[in-house]
């Protein structure tokens, strides 16, 4: 997407009187003015991981029930240190990660190229691995990683048997059990429970604070002491102990005040999106129901088409549907992830089939 297109979509979406997928973007002065109500009045800057970074280092600790939890500027170098912290304590530099997964697709093969170490994949079909694929793997491994949900399959999770049978075998190979929790907040109603007793399957368990939370940027890693001590050196060595953090810190705050009890909400109305959606004309809806507030949904036209029908309908309508659009491998069909927030809520099942006929009709004219 060109500079020009992002500052026209972002503008046409701040000037929607309705959101279906997503949230409305903010401004700076917006953000800085929740960051100010959400500190209290005394509140010092932390100082190379003190004071509010350790406050919601602890806080993050109780929510999943692990001994401890080390913030890091980034998710993707909190996977690092956990896979690596895996090989060293196994002695095994083998991981075995899905081809879809955060790893292999999104943080372009780091632990590979950073730390050396090589990956099996124990399946290629679109969801996690199985306690059968993972006892045929026929080697060992250091780190069995299970992404929740594991988002380029289409935010997918197993059930709640299927996962706890997967850990117990992995564990029973001598290998560590890492979960990538991006969004393993909203993953709790589709797996009826709690989020100690889902991160206690895992030896670690990484979690984000920008996606769905709403945050500026940021993550945890969370597990044992060892792993948090372990952790805090490698966050160095990899350039993450940064001299002040408190913005982010201050915003993973409020998203968790704000939208972890509306989460179970939002996947309850995902689903009444859902099935709104597989009523257009061609439309395809995976999974359907949705395991979370987000799902992926395809339509027989190409994206350019929708995406500038998208837009069109933001400008002339106030109304913003969904963006960010993708061609297929199938000529003429395009895909678009499908996210209920908070602006959603307040669209009917009539509201979100009304809207996909209009913006069809400009897709065709």
């Amino acid at each position: 997407m060109t500079d020009d297109l992002r500052t026209r979509r972002m503008a046409a979406m701040r000037a929607c009187d309705r959101v279906l997928s997503g949230t409305r973007p903010v401004t700076v002065r917006e953000e800085l003015g929740e960051l100010t109500a959400a500190a209290e009045p005394d509140l010092m800057p932390d100082w190379y991981g003190d004071g509010p970074v350790a406050g919601l280092e602890e806080r993050v600790a109780g929510l999943l029930g692990a001994e401890a939890a080390v913030f890091f500027p980034s998710g993707t170098m909190a996977q690092q240190v956990a896979i690596r912290y895996g090989a060293e304590v196994t002695g095994r530099d083998t991981v075995a990660l899905h081809p879809l997964g955060h790893q292999e697709v999104h943080e372009r093969r780091a632990y590979a190229d950073l730390t050396g170490l090589r990956s099996v994949h124990p399946t290629t079909a679109r969801r996690n691995p199985t306690a059968a694929e993972l006892v045929a793997l026929g080697e060992p491994v250091g780190t069995v990683v299970f992404e929740l949900p594991l988002r380029d399959a289409g935010f997918v999770l197993p059930t709640w048997p299927e996962l706890s049978d997967a850990c117990t075998v992995a564990r029973r190979t001598g290998a560590r059990v890492h979960f990538d929790g991006a969004r393993i907040w909203e993953s709790t109603p589709y797996l009826n429970r709690a989020l100690p007793e889902i991160a206690g399957l895992a030896d670690s368990t990484y979690v984000s604070f920008y996606k769905t939370l709403g945050g500026l940027s940021g993550a945890a890693l969370a597990g044992t002491t060892a792993l948090a001590a372990y952790a805090r050196t490698w966050r160095h060595r990899y350039g993450g102990q940064i001299f002040q953090q408190w913005p982010a810190v201050l915003a993973a705050h409020s998203g968790l005040d704000r939208e972890l009890p509306r989460i179970p909400q939002y996947v309850r109305h995902a689903r009444v999106v859902a099935a709104a959606l597989a009523e257009l004309p061609g439309a395809v809806v995976y999974p359907e129901p949705p395991h979370t507030n987000q799902f992926r949904l395809w339509l027989p036209y190409p994206a350019a088409r929708l995406n500038e029908a998208a837009l069109a309908l933001a400008e002339e309508e106030k109304v913003w549907f969904a963006a960010g659009w993708q061609d297929t491998g199938i000529p003429g069909q395009a895909m678009a992830e499908i996210v209920a927030h908070a602006p959603s809520l307040d669209w009917s099942a009539r509201d979100v089939t009304e809207t996909g006929l209009r913006l069809l009709d400009r897709v065709q004219r």
